[in-house]
């Protein structure tokens, strides 16, 4: 009897440096067990010290490229990373509607690391009004979950609970409290709040984590662990990534997490599973 694969398709953009977008993605699904594909959205020219352009791909092909796969092989999940435009978020959603039965986790990559927008208030606007009703989960960071909210996270329930009122389950991600970081998921499913608190690994070596998480835990919720679960692995394979990560040098202003070639094998045997 044939097996069937965990399948993520990707809705996501490249760049050259391995660590960010389709290209940390798929090594963060095949880390924990899945099979990626993807669609492209846009290409990204950038070194470690700072992005030179993005090039946008057509509307018609992001949609294309999603039916192709969809229509012919399908999807256990789709993640979504970079939509760099309101035009290009509506054809996403457009089509994802298409397909109630997927797992869809939308990462809303709108701000970036200094909490500068990264796409226009109508892009923004779309997200919420098309792409989050949706979507299983969502998982922003702290910064996106202020730009979201229009106030930085306060209160975390009230605030993932506003954050979910378009029908989602949502985690904020990296949350300073007591000198830890933490992730807040909000299960709309349970109406629970659960706190995933761990230490600050020091390194520069972060970019592309919130891609690696937000496939980490695409990929376990593919292959069927409920969304509670689901994130607990995710967290669990991106701390040891980051810490495993931080060992190397890369480049000079930030660099990768490495998460596909862990050199611990007990850690690596117990994620991938």
């Amino acid at each position: 009897m044939k097996k069937q694969l965990n399948i993520v398709f990707l809705i996501a953009g490249s760049e050259p440096l391995g660590s960010a977008g389709m290209q940390a993605d798929i090594k963060a699904i095949t880390a924990c067990g899945g099979y990626a594909a993807c669609a492209l959205t846009a290409i990204v020219d950038e070194d470690t010290r700072h992005i030179k352009s993005i090039t946008h791909l057509p509307v018609d092909l992001i949609v294309s490229q999603t039916e192709s796969f969809l229509g012919d092989v399908g999807a256990q999940c789709v993640k979504t990373g970079v939509l760099p435009s309101e035009e290009i978020i509506r054809g996403v959603a457009g089509k994802l509607r298409e397909y109630p039965d997927v797992i869809k986790v939308i990462d809303p990559v709108i701000v970036n690391s200094v909490g500068e927008k990264l796409v226009n208030d109508e892009a923004i606007e779309a997200y919420r009004e098309l792409l989050f009703p949706l979507a299983t989960l969502i998982t922003p960071n702290y910064r996106e979950a202020a730009v979201l909210l229009g106030h930085p996270v306060e209160d975390v329930e009230k605030d993932l609970r506003t954050l979910a009122q378009s029908g989602c389950s949502v985690i904020v991600k990296s949350i300073e409290r007591d000198g830890m970081l933490c992730d807040y998921l909000y299960n709309r499913e349970t109406d629970c709040v659960t706190e995933f608190r761990k230490e600050r690994i020091q390194t520069n070596n972060v970019n592309g984590t919130g891609d690696s998480f937000a496939s980490a835990i695409a990929t376990y919720l593919a292959k069927g662990y409920d969304l509670d679960n689901a994130v607990a692995k995710g967290e669990e394979f991106i701390q040891r990534a980051i810490s495993l990560g931080a060992e190397y040098v890369f480049g000079h202003d930030f660099g990768p997490v490495h998460p596909c070639f862990m050199e611990d094998k007990e850690m690596h045997d117990r994620i991938y599973d």
